[in-house]
Formats: C-alpha cells, sequence, structure tokens
C-alpha cells in the first residue's frame, strides 16, 4: 500500500502503462491509462492516455514522413481482423469491399482477413487485432492520406490500448484518422486538446456517407489536418517524459494553477559599460507575468491546440489582449501609460522600450562604430553584445553616454547564441543586429513602431525568399525578391524571410526558438555557421502562420552600409550553397516549409503630413 493512502487514495494519481486496465479497485486516485470501460471511466476525472510508442534514442521527426504532399497512393486504408461474428460487422465488410472496386479514379486499400496478426498486443478485449508488425503497417499507413480506425468491437469499452495504437500510428505516418464510432469514443487528453482538427470522427451508421466526405475535402483541409495531427504528436505523445509532462498539465489546468515560470539563461559572465553611465532616456522594463492566472482562462486553447506549450508561464505573449481605447482618455492611471503625439510612440500600446542584441566576433571597430550609431536612441532600454570570439571586444571606443551596454561573453562560437532568452533582456522588443553596421536612428524608431502592431511577425529591413529548383527537386535560397510579370506586364515582389541581422522579434520566440524548435535545426546551424535567421523565420511562420513584415521607408530608400555588409558576405562561394542546404534540411525536419510569402511592406509617412499623402 502507497503511504499517503489513507483507504480511498485520495489525491493520487495512478498511470497504467499496462494495456489492459486496472482490475481492483483504485477509489478515489485518478486513473490514466489507455483502456476505459463505460462503466469505469469518470469524465472529468479519469484522464485517457496514448500508449508510449515514441522511438528511443531516436528524434521523433525521423520517423515521421512529410506533410506535403496532401494526396498519396491511397484514399484510405484499412488493415484489422476480427474473429467476432456479427451481421452488423459482415454488412461493414461487405460495403467496403464493394466500395473498394466500384471507386474508379481513387485507389482503396481493404484487408480484413489478415496472414497474421501482431502478437505483441493481447486479445483479452473483442477488437480489431492489429494486423502484421508495426513497420508493416506503417509502410501501408505512409501511402494512406486516410486510414479508417473502427471503434471497438465491444461497445461496453469506450478506449482501448489497440485503438489508441492505430490512432498514434496514423499519427506517425500522417494519414488522417477516420474513427468510424466516433461518437462513442475518447480520446487522449480530450479535455485540452482540440480533435476536431485532427481526427474525423463519424457515426457508424454513417459510414455509406464516407466516401462522399473523404472525396470533398480539399487539398488545403488534408494539410491542416496532417500538420494538426503531427502538432500534437510531437508535442504531447512523443516519448514517456512528455506524455507525462502532458498528464501533469491537464491535471494543473483543471485545478487553474499556472505552469512554472520558465527560465531565462542566467549568463555566467557579463559585465556593464561603463557601470556610471548616464542615459538620457529613464530605463523602464517591460512588466512580467501580470497574467499569470488569465493567460491559462483567455488563451488555454490556443496553448493547448496553436502553440503547443502549456508547460511554461512566460512573462510576455505576442497575443496578450489589448485595452480599450475608453480608458486611456478617462482614467488618468492609465493614461499615463500611453502617448498620444505621433512624434512619440502613440498607438493602441502602452508606451515600452527594446533590447538591442548584437552578435559580434573580432570586429572591434565596426562593433564601435555601431554602438556609437545607437547611443542615443530613443527608447533603447539597454544593448547586449555578446562576444562569440574567444576574448572580449576592446571598450576603448563605446560610447560613455546613452543607454547601458552589457557585455556578455557566449559560452562558444555559435550564431544560435543570437537567440538566447538572456535574463539580461527586460523588454518583449528585441532588435537584433550583427555587427557590421546598423540602420539610421529613424528606422530603427520606425521599425520599432510598425513591430508594436505585429507583435507575433518578424519585422526587418531586409527581404529574402526561396524558389523551387525544378532539377533538383527542392527549395533553394533566393537573396533577390521574386520577380514575376503578370500578364499585364506588372512586376510583383514577394518575399518568406527578413535577415534577422536587423529585425524586431517578440521576446518569446527567444524561448520557443530553443523549447519548440527541434534540436537538429540548432545543431545544423552550429556544423555550417549559417542559416540561424532561416531557422527562426521557419520557427515564427510555423506557430503564427504569418509571413514577416518588411519596413521601408523614405528616410533611407536603401541602407547601403547594411547591404553592402551582407554582400561581402555573400561573396563566398559556399554561402548560397549552405542557404540551400538549410532550407532543405529544415524542410525535411519540419515536416513541411512554413514560409509564407507576401507583398506587404510598411513605408513611412514621416516626410509628408498625412492629408497629402490621400
Amino acid at each position: 500500500m502507497l503511504p499517503f493512502w489513507q483507504r480511498t487514495g485520495s489525491n493520487h494519481v495512478l498511470v497504467n502503462l499496462d494495456q489492459n486496465g486496472f482490475a481492483e479497485d483504485t477509489g478515489d486516485a485518478i486513473l490514466a491509462q489507455t483502456t476505459f470501460t463505460r462503466n469505469s471511466f469518470r469524465p472529468g476525472y479519469d484522464i485517457v492516455t496514448p500508449p508510449v510508442l515514441g522511438p528511443l534514442n531516436v528524434e521523433l521527426w525521423t520517423r515521421i514522413p512529410p506533410i506535403a504532399p496532401p494526396k498519396r497512393k491511397y484514399l484510405f486504408s484499412f488493415q484489422g481482423f476480427s474473429a467476432t461474428k456479427s451481421s452488423l460487422l459482415e454488412t461493414l465488410k461487405q460495403y467496403f469491399y464493394n466500395m473498394r472496386t466500384e471507386v474508379k479514379y481513387d485507389k482503396i486499400y481493404v484487408e480484413f482477413n489478415c496472414e497474421y496478426v501482431d502478437q505483441l498486443f493481447e486479445r483479452t478485449i473483442r477488437d480489431w487485432a492489429l494486423c502484421y508488425t508495426r513497420e508493416t503497417r506503417r509502410k501501408l499507413l505512409r501511402k494512406s492520406t486516410f486510414v479508417v480506425i473502427f471503434a471497438p468491437i465491444n461497445t461496453t469499452y469506450d478506449s482501448t490500448f489497440s485503438f489508441q495504437t492505430r490512432l498514434y500510428e496514423a499519427l506517425e505516418s500522417g494519414a488522417i484518422p477516420v474513427v468510424l464510432g466516433g461518437d462513442r469514443i475518447r480520446l487522449p487528453f480530450e479535455e485540452v486538446l482540440d480533435w476536431r482538427k485532427a481526427v474525423i470522427s463519424l457515426s457508424i451508421v454513417r459510414v455509406k456517407e464516407l466516401l462522399f466526405l473523404l472525396k470533398t475535402m480539399t487539398l488545403e483541409d488534408i494539410l491542416a489536418f496532417r500538420s494538426q495531427g503531427r502538432m500534437l504528436l510531437e508535442r504531447y505523445f512523443g516519448s514517456m517524459q512528455t506524455v507525462l509532462d502532458t498528464l501533469l498539465a491537464v491535471i494543473r489546468n483543471r485545478l487553474s494553477i499556472p505552469p512554472r515560470p520558465v527560465a531565462s539563461l542566467s549568463t555566467g559572465e557579463y559585465d556593464y559599460y561603463p557601470s556610471n553611465k548616464t542615459n538620457r532616456v529613464k530605463a523602464f522594463p517591460s512588466r512580467n507575468f501580470k497574467r499569470n492566472f488569465t493567460v491559462g482562462l483567455l488563451n488555454g486553447y490556443e496553448q493547448w491546440n496553436v502553440w503547443g506549450d502549456p508547460f511554461a508561464l512566460y512573462p510576455q505573449l505576442p497575443w496578450d489582449p489589448m485595452m480599450t481605447p475608453e480608458p486611456r482618455f478617462v482614467d488618468e492611471a492609465v493614461a499615463k501609460r500611453f502617448h498620444r503625439s505621433c512624434k512619440s510612440l502613440a498607438g493602441d500600446r502602452p508606451v515600452e522600450q527594446f533590447t538591442v542584441i548584437i552578435l559580434t566576433y573580432n570586429r572591434t571597430k565596426m562593433l564601435a562604430k555601431v554602438l556609437n550609431a545607437l547611443s542615443n536612441l530613443r527608447f533603447l532600454n539597454k544593448i547586449i553584445v555578446v562576444c562569440n570570439g574567444p576574448a572580449k571586444p576592446s571598450t576603448i571606443d563605446w560610447p560613455t553616454s546613452g543607454p547601458p551596454i552589457v557585455r556578455v561573453h557566449g559560452s562558444g562560437n555559435s550564431l544560435n547564441n543570437r537567440f538566447l532568452p538572456y535574463h539580461l533582456i527586460e523588454t518583449e522588443a528585441v532588435f537584433c543586429l550583427d555587427d557590421d553596421d546598423a540602420p539610421k536612428r529613424d528606422e530603427i524608431y520606425f521599425a520599432f513602431k510598425v513591430w508594436r502592431e505585429h507583435r507575433d511577425q518578424i519585422v526587418g529591413f531586409f527581404g529574402r525568399n526561396y524558389e523551387w529548383d525544378e532539377k533538383g527537386n527542392a527549395f533553394v535560397y533566393s537573396t533577390l525578391y521574386k520577380i514575376e510579370r503578370n500578364i499585364e506586364n506588372t512586376i510583383q515582389c514577394e518575399i518568406s524571410m527578413v535577415l534577422t541581422g536587423a529585425a524586431f522579434i517578440h521576446r518569446y520566440f527567444l524561448w520557443a526558438y530553443w523549447r519548440v524548435l527541434p534540436q537538429a535545426v540548432r545543431s545544423f546551424v552550429d556544423d555550417h555557421m549559417n542559416c540561424e535567421d532561416i531557422a527562426m523565420n521557419f520557427l515564427v511562420s510555423h506557430i503564427t502562420r504569418k509571413p514577416p513584415v518588411k519596413v521601408s521607408t523614405n528616410l533611407s530608400s536603401k541602407p547601403d552600409s547594411i547591404k553592402n555588409a551582407y554582400d561581402k558576405l555573400s561573396n563566398d562561394k559556399f554561402h548560397y550553397r549552405d542557404r540551400d542546404k538549410c532550407l532543405q534540411f529544415f524542410t525535411k525536419v519540419m515536416g513541411y516549409n512554413p514560409l509564407l510569402t507576401t507583398h506587404y511592406r510598411v513605408k513611412s509617412f514621416a516626410k509628408k503630413p498625412l492629408y497629402k499623402q490621400i
């Protein structure tokens, strides 16, 4: 007996990894397992968990096929065996066999009589047995756009190990699950996960509508279902640790207890320069952890089903709600936090500052020039200089006035250090900058104002795009905007990325870079010393499904100094080849290319009054 069981088992959670449910009475303990009968499951109390089938010592993405192309060889497939005899089952089998021969333009794979069944699964419960081995099933599922999963034959069961295994294998193979009898089954963690976006659920009496419904699915719908299923698999079912973390998060969600605050990186070695510097603009940090309780109430759905990260509490989010206009004018305490002048930070967000992060490597003179250019920039909280070189850069020519400068010595020469969530960052807005040169102050200030209205997007100065290489059958990197001439002979320019050598991003994405982005991507960046900007663009577009924002301005139509610096880097004959490889490898790891193209760009109206621009 457990030491704190106290007869009833209150305040206990029993996790059962066996294929069958607990035979004995579990009292008042919460029961988490895959197998439940209708009478044994207590809604709002017990929890259906997925089987732990994730690969050991192998990253999960290596087991998952790409999301695209949407259509596969078979429209749908089913493999299973049941020794149970009933008129309903015989009618279903005959209907599916007839469907296979009647469909003209799509292939259907149906097999009700397996040569052998998977002996790894116990058959003490009347259910559809799994055919062959797991690898054999995966080969078929990878060729299937949809896969039919029948509810347990024994109608007293709401969930079985065999059923949940079929669901897991379908998600792992990118076959969209179609659950027949879905009106009487329970899915893993269903009280927080919206399975309607990943699984098609039909009552068994609607089986004759199956073919019609599947054939009406658009290619975009198929990709959306498959993408959502992959997100659920990777975030909540991928390993034993992931399943247990999700289980605890579900219980915490029931009790409205916020998760643990996300950990910032406490740099081991850093110093301020100089310690007695005077700043003409008073530094004030963004308000931290102001929605600890309400973020789960107002954004709980998105936490679980969109961002895929209910496991940590962040100081701020790009999606934090805005205040309505009235309090800004009638409440003096609120009005103090807002500006009304266009020369300042007028807008729907309170006045705030931003942090500059500069990644440098043994370029002392260039770095000093950039720091002096930024020294009196308005609304600048601080400058963090991340030193990737073996020695700290000299501070002889650094500015002696303006915002504080923090010199951080990186743990190694890694481009990923640009996106470390340093504890020194106290603002939501982060301006990532190379040590070559900086845009003009008015340009940075304008880009900051634009970012305030596009907080969940990357806002930068230099756009890039990708192309499709017909010969190589793969994506390749493009430095120029994609130029095409339409039938009216007008030029269309598209971008899908902005370089993070001069771009604003939200602080949240620094954590997401390390928590959401697969380790394989960051390792690839280190191995090739390239493409951290592509990785960040992939990440933000993957989470938000939005393109970046390119800032154009009349103040300086083309920041030549930075353009020249990038051109020097681009002269390296291996530079573009490596970036082609990055696009292709990142697409493989993510399962698809998340980048979205846009024609949209923002231009400053600073030189003309608004009425003259209309």
